[in-house]
């Protein structure tokens, strides 16, 4: 309870990231380069345990993932990202350190001292990415509230309060804030029933709710 649970297809769908990148990130995987096999180790062991072989994660490996891929996105590459992670684990003391609020707080000097430390400010322009850094750090926390200096909730549609995943309500499945409804139970009622007001009046959800989920679930689908 509190931890969230989330299969990998479950984790790709709300971070629009391939299940093969979450499956080689958390599991790590073998490449060939040149005439030699490289074993690369998972970034991290993910909060729960697997079951039945199949991974399995908690909220904090989703907000983790996130930032993660955030990162990529803006350019940076894995390699950066994974001494970026090694650094920023020892220094906030925490297996899972992109969702604390030490990296919230100082995620641009982690990030370049990490560099620095592994040499690769020598190859990366170092002005550009301080830049780079500071936009994905300050775009990712704007919508992840923080208690006890790690994150505990994440608002996934645009930043509102009306749809939350919270490990603490639900598994940390989205669900609206004021009426704990999954959002997916609203948009599969709505597309049954054909209308927001008679599903509105059959959760008794309020119809601004019911729409926002309706718009989250298509959203996801995009």
């Amino acid at each position: 309870m509190g931890i969230g649970f989330y299969t990998v297809p479950e984790a790709a769908r709300l971070l629009k990231i391939a299940p093969l990148n979450i499956r080689r990130w958390l599991g790590g995987y073998r490449f060939t380069q040149g005439d030699k096999t490289v074993d690369m180790p998972p970034l991290w062991k993910p909060q729960l345990p697997p079951y039945d072989h199949h991974m399995e994660l908690g909220f904090r490996d989703l907000i983790e993932l996130r930032v993660i891929k955030s990162f990529l996105d803006a350019g940076l590459s894995i390699l950066t990202v994974r001494n970026c992670l090694e650094y920023a684990r020892g220094l906030a003391g925490d297996d899972h350190p992109f969702s604390t609020r030490r990296f919230r707080t100082d995620g641009r000097t982690i990030f370049l001292e990490s560099l620095r430390r592994t040499g690769e400010d020598e190859v990366l322009d170092l002005k550009s990415h301080q830049y780079v850094i500071k936009k994905v750090i300050d775009r990712t926390f704007k919508d992840l509230d923080i208690s006890q200096d790690i994150v505990t909730r994440w608002r996934p549609f645009e930043g509102k309060q009306s749809i939350v995943i919270d490990p603490s309500r639900a598994f940390g499945q989205p669900i609206t804030n004021n009426y704990g409804v999954p959002t997916i139970t609203l948009a599969d009622a709505v597309k049954a029933e054909g209308s927001v007001e008679r599903v509105s009046k059959l959760y008794d959800v309020s119809p601004s709710a019911v729409r926002d989920a309706v718009r989250f679930e298509k959203s996801l689908a995009a």
